[in-house]
């Protein structure tokens, strides 16, 4: 077999094993989404259309694999965010604006927010998604005395709790125009970390770009995720 050959074939495997992974991984963030997590490998494995034994090529567990499922929910928020904050250098600009983001992401993306939403309080000790970014953009604000805060932590403990009550509401009442409440809740925290009350209300009334359309610009190869399906 020559080196070109090899070179394919080997290339070929990797694609086959990268798409079984993320068949898996998207099976798990459709089980975390219908709060089913008790389901056998089995079914995992029926769910993604893949073998029993491809299973365990990946993940020696099945808490392995939904860690992975939310990790990699997580990493889409954060690259979402990225996206959103690029070009702005004001703290509270940039916290105003992740957070803004996040509560719409419920609406538009729901199955990604019920993954994301099942870590619960978890979320604030992750590494990716929100809490880092947040975190961030609180300590800059407090630095830079845009922020009158003691200390940024304390406030990430507002803001996190603040954002899984808020897109538990969005879940919970579909009635709700979700971009109006996360824009007060948004204002709210603002005004709370001590930015005057027309500033906070100019940035939280701020034209968005859309939601879905970031979404595209962060994971352009990334495909919506599967919604779960009716009862």
């Amino acid at each position: 077999m020559s080196e070109a050959v090899a070179a394919a074939a080997r290339k070929r495997g990797e694609r086959r094993k990268a798409q079984t992974r993320a068949a898996l991984i998207s099976a798990a963030q459709r089980l975390l989404a219908e709060d089913r997590t008790s389901v056998p490998v089995l079914e995992i494995t029926e769910l993604a259309d893949v073998g029993m034994g491809s299973f365990y090529n990946h993940f020696q567990t099945k808490e392995e694999l939904f860690q992975a499922a939310v990790e990699s929910a997580l990493e889409l928020q954060g690259a979402v965010l990225d996206a959103w904050t690029e070009d702005i250098e004001d703290p509270a600009e940039v916290f105003a604006r992740s957070y803004r983001l996040t509560g719409r992401i419920h609406r538009v993306e729901p199955q990604l927010s019920r993954v994301i939403l099942s870590r619960g309080m978890a979320l604030l000790s992750s590494e990716n998604g929100l809490a880092p970014r947040a975190l961030r953009d609180i300590t800059r604000g407090c630095e830079s005395g845009r922020f009158t805060l003691d200390a940024p932590y304390p406030a990430l403990l507002i803001a996190g709790g603040a954002a899984l009550a808020l897109g538990q509401a969005i879940h919970d009442q579909p009635e709700l125009d979700d971009a109006e409440l996360t824009d007060q809740v948004t204002e709210d925290l603002l005004r709370m970390f001590g930015v005057p009350t027309d500033d906070a209300a100019a940035i939280c009334r701020a034209p968005l770009p859309s939601v879905v359309d970031l979404i595209a610009k962060a994971m352009p190869d990334l495909p919506h995720l599967p919604q779960p399906e009716s009862a």
